[in-house]
């Protein structure tokens, strides 16, 4: 099979989504035969092409077409682990929503709209992992915003979902212009748009011989698209507030379209990692988006907006880690959340009925320092000795290190809660061999993606002295929520932190100003209800209504 032919075969699914799009016009009504079939076809033979193409890449790491356009600026396609890995994802995922759309809205009199519009997203974003130019992956990126843009305003009776569209939409103007801006910069230093030619010449040294400047800027460029495309705080407001859109729309875009930002900074790894500034600003705002959405999704009352500041904990934590260098853990984190994700949505309508159905009496806990301790020392082991194992050595980088610490801080607190209790020692035994579970899948799962993605990304190196100082603050700043998390029990009757819980409720009123920007604050034009700042509006127990509590959660790292 030669190289040109597997480009053409990957190339056909993007193109069959688009005649889906098309056939759509024809049948946008609530009973689009052809439309349903056409699409369900299409994911059927989206899945076969994946497969396909996976095995050829495996055996010719990499294969690049030409540029069809001018002045080396126009469309190629790019064939490489990296990009059939999110290739195939985008498969699965468009099969499984796709699916779930066909009862999700039977019977809805724009059902084939609908479909029609979801095949033009789903076509946007394979083009956009599928780029081999600068061209190619500008033009994919802008249509991935317009045709999200269309499947948010969907129902356009619905004033919340409106207004959370037009701030979405001011974020990806931003986004789109600093990605315009970075593009520039790299033609200008590179003298073409190929992908390849620009990756190759980075590898050897040469370009950034001179005129330094460009590539700099490039990459802090290309760090403000990734901030604006994946909601980072404080311009994450608007992912917040679409849950008024369909459950498919919030699926494909929490499982698919926000991972454009940390897919763009890995793409362009090798650009990320030849400068000083844009490590710096990922870490930056990648460390506190993650600790900030975390702790405001532990406050959350409403399901839909829980799985939203995960959503943006997740974005922040993988921009982070591609700021701390290691890609390859940011890419399987990356897989991992969207089915992860598209899961929480698409079941999102039974999750009270199954928790309702599954309670569980959690032993009281103790607040006892000498186990808080234990649980640590207990995630610190299991994490060193799958380090040994693996013939990792994490003092030899500290980005590894600062990603491990981070791991031990989550398998603590999948420890704490049985061993500071009075609970069973089975109990104690079950928890500890699900932690030893956890550690072992995310190292086999990590080694074999860097063992995948090798050839793509850039080695890891020693951090620079900016880095380290982050690099501290954040391990800092997430040990401390972490250890008040292992304290919350005997901090639940705390005023204070109750104030503080509201306040992380309401995302400390960042998105206020873009409310302000954008009109949404004027209530008799948006059709907005009047707000209310009411104790029992905002679910704040109070001595006269104690069954307004929240239910208590584990782990400030759940959405990390």
């Amino acid at each position: 099979m030669t190289e040109n032919l597997i480009a053409t075969l990957v190339l056909l699914s993007p193109v069959a989504f688009a005649i889906c799009a098309l056939a759509s016009w024809f049948q946008p009504g609530g009973k689009p035969s052809i439309v349903k079939s056409f699409s369900s076809f299409t994911t059927i033979f989206t899945i076969v092409i994946a497969a396909v193409s996976g095995f050829f890449i495996l055996q010719n790491d990499a294969v690049q077409t030409m540029t069809i356009g001018f002045y080396e600026i126009g469309l190629s396609l790019r064939l490489d682990p990296l990009s059939i890995l999110m290739f195939s994802m985008i498969a699965l995922l468009g099969f499984i929503i796709v699916k779930f759309s066909f009862n999700y809205l039977d019977g809805d009199q724009r059902q084939g709209a609908f479909l029609g519009r979801l095949c033009a997203t789903i076509a946007s974003v394979q083009l956009l992992v599928l780029s081999g130019n600068l061209g190619l992956l500008f033009l994919s990126w802008v249509l991935t915003s317009i045709s999200l843009h269309r499947l948010l305003v969907f129902y356009s009776d619905r004033p919340r979902a409106i207004i959370a569209a037009k701030k979405k939409f001011i974020m990806a103007r931003a986004g789109d212009l600093s990605l315009f801006i970075a593009f520039v910069l790299l033609y200008n230093h590179f003298g073409t748009g190929d992908l390849g030619t620009i990756f190759q010449q980075i590898k050897e040294n040469q370009a950034l011989q001179s005129n330094f400047a460009n590539v700099e800027l490039a990459g802090v460029f290309l760090a403000l698209a990734a901030i604006f495309k994946s909601a980072q705080f404080p311009f994450h407001g608007w992912l917040i507030e679409v849950m008024e859109t369909p459950t498919p729309v919030s699926a494909l875009l929490h499982a698919g379209l926000l991972n454009a930002g940390p897919f763009l900074i890995t793409r362009f790894a090798f650009v990320v990692e030849g400068t000083t500034l844009a490590p710096v600003i990922l870490i930056i705002f990648g460390g506190f988006t993650g600790w900030f959405a975390s702790v405001a999704f532990l406050t959350q009352p409403s399901v839909k907006t829980a799985l939203g500041y995960s959503s943006v904990a997740h974005m922040g934590f993988m921009l982070m880690i591609c700021g701390l260098g290691v890609y390859p853990a940011a890419m399987l984190h990356l897989v991992a959340h969207s089915f992860y994700k598209a899961h929480a949505f698409l079941s999102s309508g039974s999750v009270i009925d199954t928790v309702r159905s599954n309670k569980v009496a959690l032993p009281e806990r103790l607040g006892s320092i000498p186990r808080l301790l234990l649980s640590v020392f207990l995630a610190m082991a299991v994490y060193l000795a799958f380090s040994f194992a693996w013939g990792i050595d994490p003092l030899e980088e500290l980005s590894l290190l600062a990603t491990g610490a981070i791991i031990v801080m989550g398998l603590s607190q999948m420890l704490a809660p049985t061993i500071d209790a009075n609970g069973f020692k089975s109990g104690i035994l079950r928890t500890t061999i699900m932690a030893t579970l956890v550690a072992a899948a995310f190292f086999t799962l990590e080694s074999a993606t860097h063992l995948l993605l090798a050839t793509q990304l850039p080695t890891l190196s020693q951090p620079n002295m900016i880095i380290t100082v982050l690099i501290a603050g954040v391990l800092l700043l997430y040990g401390i929520t972490v250890v008040g998390q292992m304290l919350a029990p005997s901090l639940a009757t705390s005023s204070y932190w109750t104030k503080v819980g509201f306040h992380f409720r309401n995302g400390w009123y960042a998105n206020a100003i873009l409310d302000r920007l954008v009109g949404a604050l004027n209530n008799s034009s948006s059709g907005t209800p009047q707000p209310n700042f009411s104790n029992k509006a905002f679910n704040i127990p109070t001595e006269e209504n104690p069954s307004d509590k929240k239910p208590k959660r584990e782990s400030v790292l759940e959405s990390v």
